[in-house]
């Protein structure tokens, strides 16, 4: 049995020195243009905090915008959790998700997810022979929504697989093309709605508490807009995590946990990304997170904490993130998840 854990720890030190080497080498000189962002943005709190390194987490239906093979091992029959993000810009995100687990889980996990974007009221312009060399028009507002199904299941006490199926719509509102003949405005639709795909796995390694996982989010088709065709935020990660306290434990359990949590993210619209995470757990109830992403532009440091009770058979769930961004506004996220 050490034999078979040495040999676990060789491998999953193997993997951590790939995720760290593979990316900063693998550099791509040109990379693809992208739309519908909003499908890549961190919607959960407690993901956010900790710099987005939770492709190897185990979780409630929030799992669903992340890997969703980490919802497969969710504890209770029902999960719901909502989350509201204070975007820069004034733009605001909401999410709702939804995990049930019938028959004791013997069936599987199904899911479901909503997202969507307010980005406020914007101030249409046109061209015209004027000084400023532009005229105003109207004021429209643009929005963005997906919503999904997903499945997650536990195919042997350490490996599990997720599925999720979503539909994006992406509305930029109607703008002036140009005269009618009776000085009308004539006007042009510009919404597109397609069909995406995420799929992820995760394995227990049996070595402690260390699980490895993989993740693709926001496979589609092309699409275009007028002239210029665009794809989906493709994203591929992998990822580590564990409870470091678990070295030094010479029995399972414990009343404080210390997760460390690192990906590796290949998307397909910029350079390669680690992230890496670090959560403090006190009796189950206290949490204290910490994030860090690189290289990254703007984004800084993330910093969240998060409550967590049972109550009369509910447990409830409370979590807060914070992320520097630079010469912008910080970006702050609430979540609120309740499971029976």
């Amino acid at each position: 049995m050490k034999h078979t854990n040495r040999n676990v720890a060789r491998w999953a030190g193997l993997l951590l020195v790939m995720m760290v080497t593979i990316p900063a080498s693998a550099q791509q000189e040109k990379l693809a243009q992208t739309g519908m962002k909003f499908l890549s943005l961190s919607l959960d709190s407690r993901a956010a905090a900790l710099g987005d390194a939770v492709t190897a987490a185990e979780g409630g239906a929030e799992m669903l915008f992340y890997n969703p093979a980490g919802m497969a091992n969710v504890d209770k029959a029902l999960s719901v959790s909502f989350g509201m993000t204070e975007w820069i810009a004034d733009i605001r995100y909401e999410q709702a998700s939804l995990a049930i687990r019938p028959a004791g889980g013997r069936f599987g996990v199904f899911g479901f997810s909503l997202a969507s974007v307010d980005y406020g009221d914007i101030q249409g312009t046109m061209w015209a022979d004027t000084e400023s060399g532009y005229m105003d028009t109207y004021a429209f507002r643009p929005s963005a929504m997906a919503a999904g199904i997903g499945y997650a299941r536990s195919v042997t006490d350490r490996f599990s697989f997720g599925l999720h199926a979503k539909y994006a719509r992406q509305d930029l509102g109607s703008h002036v093309t140009s005269f009618g003949r009776n000085g009308t405005w004539l006007r042009e639709g510009f919404d597109l709605g397609v069909w995406a795909y995420d799929f992820g796995v995760l394995y227990k390694t049996g070595y402690k508490s260390l699980n490895f996982a993989f993740s693709a989010r926001n496979f589609a088709k092309e699409l275009e807009y007028v002239e210029e065709a665009f794809q989906l935020p493709l994203t591929l990660k992998m990822g580590l995590q564990m409870d470091v306290l678990d070295v030094f434990r010479t029995s399972t359990g414990g009343t404080q946990s210390l997760t460390l949590a690192i990906d590796a993210e290949t998307p397909r619209d910029y350079h390669e990304q680690i992230k890496v995470g670090l959560e403090y757990a006190l009796m189950d109830m206290i949490y204290l997170r910490a994030g860090y992403v690189t290289p990254t532009d703007e984004q800084g440091l993330n910093l969240g904490v998060g409550v967590r009770q049972e109550l009369g058979g509910f447990r409830i769930k409370a979590d807060y993130a914070y992320t520097d961004f630079g010469v912008f506004s910080d970006v702050q996220r609430l979540s609120v998840s309740i499971s029976r």
